[in-house]
This record gives C-alpha cells, sequence and structure tokens, in this order.
C-alpha cells in the first residue's frame, strides 16, 4: 500500500526476498510493526553515525537507487515501476546520471 492508498507490486530480487525472509516478524506478522517511524528513524541515525557519514538523508537512497537502475539497462517504464513514479517528469528527478558512465556507453 502507497502513502497515497494505491497498492502496488513490487519487484524484488530472489537475493531481497531471503533477506526480507530471514528478518524477525511483529506480531502483526509485518517486517515493521505499525507506526514505527520513530524507530525506524533511530536506527537510520544510529547506521550513520556507526558508518561515520554525516549529511546523508533516508530520502537520498531513493535518487541512489533510481540512478543505479538506469545504469543496470533497465528502461523508463522498468525504473518507473520499480520505483513507484508514475510521472515520468518525477522519475526525471530522482535520476542523477553520472558522466563517466554516459561517455562509456559513446565510445
Amino acid at each position: 500500500m502507497t502513502k497515497n492508498g494505491d497498492g502496488r507490486d513490487v519487484p524484488l530480487s530472489r537475493r531481497a526476498l531471503d533477506e526480507l525472509q530471514a528478518l524477525p516478524r511483529d506480531i502483526s506478522g509485518g517486517v515493521f510493526p505499525p507506526n514505527s517511524t520513530s524507530a525506524l528513524r533511530g536506527l537510520w541515525d544510529r547506521s550513520i553515525r556507526k558508518a561515520n557519514l554525516q549529511d546523508l538523508h533516508f530520502h537520498e537512497l531513493r535518487h541512489e537507487a533510481t540512478s543505479r537502475f538506469f545504469e543496470l539497462g533497465l528502461n523508463v517504464v522498468e525504473a518507473a515501476a520499480i520505483t513507484g513514479r508514475r510521472d515520468l517528469k518525477k522519475l526525471r528527478r530522482y535520476t542523477h546520471l553520472r558522466a563517466v558512465d554516459l561517455a562509456r556507453k559513446l565510445q
């Protein structure tokens, strides 16, 4: 279920499915308990400190993943399906391709 209340299927790799299935479950059956935003925030902050990273925001992972999908060779429709972007303008906003990778394709 998305934040807008729409349901959608999210394609996951076999490795991602295995990792999710190995995680402990909440009594509700989910990986994250309902209303666990503050708990997730705490885990994120602790992980950032432990990795000695500064100024990295959780939402930036979406930008990074979208860019990497294109580097893997996914087309616009495939990347949109995985990221949940229905508007291609917004998909473009989340895409940050590296010049060196684009130049390599031109050779």
